[in-house]
């Protein structure tokens, strides 16, 4: 209409150079690169910010939803996703009966992880799927080795509809060793694929690995990419067609706590899938990736562990927007205990909430338009290609695991990664910062909580990769103290506070918080009057542990010295800060601890547990 108007149109636009002038001026002098542009572990940089020009190069921009290369989904309306809860079956009655009572209250796909090594009998089977309507529920089936026969006993069900998971490059890569051989699992992936059951996957390329041992989202793109390539060039070299094989495949994915980030991943995943597809000469309709997410394991905690809930729900967020087929909520106590009824209805209620509550199934695409992110899927996309041909230059995926390129690059990016953590450069609420003071383990966890998740097989031929979570390196810190407590007095450590209030503050919460992650008791003071107040007040509690905490001109008048000469023989002194020149005189008069922003959380706080006779 011609009386229609823009809003504030009456405001004059500013340029990207007006801008940037402005930036610079508030900067004063300042590195742009170095204070506002983001260098992420993906190997590119984020901008400040984004505007409408930096549309200009993003090549799908007039694409519609479920439209070539989808990056905006697989589906024409809307976001429609199923929720899936995944089921453990030790009992296949007991896991049919859990399975009916997720489907009556909001569910509507079940993933079965079975035992390994069990050959299901018909029986089995018939009492695990009694009473499940697979013509409205997609059933998975995960874990067991006995794929064949399986899928002999699911091709039984009239229109069934879900996936078997076969994957034995992924596995390859976990155990260095095959099923069998290299031919007899390949030959396995051609007759599994060539089974007559339309809707029903049984290729799986399991990304999720690469990411719980520590990979960049980068390079889990890039391997899960490698490994897909590779089954199709196996499979079409049979009398298979590449529009046979595709829909056979399903992507499983982990998801992270990068809320925008996982939200492009996933949308970046199907625009390189798609052009992958479509070099191996595939129909359009069949280039769609079907994805299958769920959270990531690597950033979750048994300390604190209800803020999982809270990964969890982010995660699911951003895989959700991204466009995923389906999607598991991990339980927040799965990382430390059989998963309890309560963490399930949980796991299950935050997809709803989403879905119910929140609408997330009613726009298809949200991102779509976003400056940030669809800039952000651009260089996933960039960044995942280029390292995608890297790989099939060097032969392919099976030929970089043989030469070792892909598993070297995973570990140096976990050693980062869990380096970072102990540094506090990326941070683990509730682990290695803001822990619950007052938090102890009543309970004693299985020794598998605490350790990497190692499956290399004794004959492996490869060098393998182990999946973990970046929280256990302080996990088990925390649990020494509390083991040591329950015999023992708990060490405190003990804030000595005076001069300057806003800066005794900081250095006493900043120390808090340090030192409550190794599960010290954490005692704060309000500030004393004088110094000699506080070694006074120091000597007769008789702490463990004593940290100066004032500014760094006070600490310079003598006081801090004065501090650590009266306390040295009676407890570990401390200071909270590295103050120039000040730090020089303590050092040489014998104080070893000065904590930081720059300290190694980690590798401090296990010194003062062998100083204290908690550990050896």
């Amino acid at each position: 209409m011609s009386n229609q108007k823009k809003l504030f149109e009456e405001f004059p636009g500013v340029s990207t150079e007006q801008w940037e002038a402005v930036i610079q001026k508030d900067l004063k002098g300042a590195d742009y690169n170095k204070k506002l542009v983001w260098k992420t572990a993906e190997g590119f940089s984020v901008r400040p910010y984004y505007r409408a020009e930096d549309l200009n190069s993003i090549t799908w921009n007039n694409v519609e939803p479920n439209e070539f290369p989808y990056v905006r989904g697989n589906k024409t309306k809307g976001n429609e996703w199923l929720i899936c809860q995944d089921i453990n079956v030790t009992d296949c009655e007991a896991a049919n009966k859990k399975a009916i009572d997720a489907l009556s209250r909001g569910a509507n796909a079940i993933t079965f992880r079975l035992e390994y090594d069990k050959l299901y009998t018909d029986l089995e089977i018939s009492a695990l799927l009694n009473g499940i309507n697979a013509k409205e529920v997609e059933l998975s089936f995960y874990n067991n080795k006995y794929h064949l026969p399986l899928l002999e006993q699911l091709s039984r069900i009239p229109e069934l509809r879900g996936s078997l998971n076969y994957d034995p490059l992924t596995r390859y890569i976990r155990r260095g060793t095959w099923f069998v051989s290299e031919s007899t699992d390949m030959e396995l992936a051609y007759i599994l694929t060539k089974a007559d059951m339309p809707g029903f996957q049984t290729i799986g390329i399991n990304s999720h690995v690469f990411t719980n041992a520590g990979a960049t989202i980068v390079q889990e793109m890039a391997f899960a990419l490698a490994i897909g390539a590779e089954y199709l060039d196996r499979l079409t070299d049979t009398d298979l067609t590449i529009d046979a094989i595709l829909p056979k495949m399903r992507f499983n994915v982990a998801v992270g706590q990068n809320y925008f980030m996982e939200m492009a991943k996933m949308r970046a995943y199907r625009v390189l899938w798609a052009n992958i597809a479509k070099a191996y000469g595939a129909k359009e309709e069949n280039a769609k990736m079907l994805i299958h997410a769920f959270n990531a394991q690597i950033n979750m905690s048994l300390y604190d562990s209800y803020v999982n809930m809270l990964r969890t729900t982010t995660g699911s967020m951003s895989a959700i927007l991204g466009g995923v087929h389906s999607f598991s909520v991990t339980p927040f106590d799965m990382v430390y205990e059989p998963t309890t009824e309560f963490a399930e209805r949980i796991a299950r209620n935050q997809q709803l909430i989403l879905k119910e509550e929140s609408h997330f199934d009613k726009v298809a695409d949200p991102a779509a338009g976003s400056y940030y992110i669809e800039n952000l899927t651009d260089s996933l996309v960039k960044a995942a290609w280029d390292l995608f041909l890297q790989i099939q230059e060097e032969g392919g995926y099976l030929a970089a695991l043989r030469n070792g390129t892909i598993q070297k690059m995973v570990k140096e990016n976990a050693a980062k990664r869990l380096n970072n953590v102990a540094t506090r450069r990326e941070i683990i609420l509730g682990t290695n910062q803001f822990p619950n003071f007052t938090e102890t383990m009543k309970s004693n966890p299985e020794a598998w909580v605490f350790e990497s998740s190692d499956r290399r097989d004794e004959n492996a031929d490869i060098d393998t990769i182990v999946t973990y979570r970046v929280a256990q390196q302080f996990e088990q810190l925390r649990y020494a103290t509390d083991v040591y407590s329950q015999s023992n007095k708990r060490p405190v450590a003990w804030m000595l506070t005076y001069g300057n209030l806003a800066m005794l503050k900081a250095r006493a919460n900043f120390a808090s918080n340090f030192f409550a992650c190794a599960g010290f008791q954490v005692v704060d003071n309000a500030g004393f009057k004088t110094v000699e107040d506080g070694i006074a007040a120091a000597k007769e509690v008789k702490p463990e542990i004593v940290v100066i905490c004032s500014s760094d001109e006070e600490y310079g008048e003598g006081n801090a010295l004065k501090i650590y000469e009266a306390l040295k023989d009676q407890a570990i002194v401390v200071l909270a800060g590295n103050p120039e020149g000040t730090a020089d005189v303590l050092k040489a008069a014998g104080m070893e601890y000065f904590i930081h922003v720059k300290s190694n959380v980690l590798e401090t706080l296990q010194d003062f547990q062998k100083k204290l006779g908690i550990t050896k």
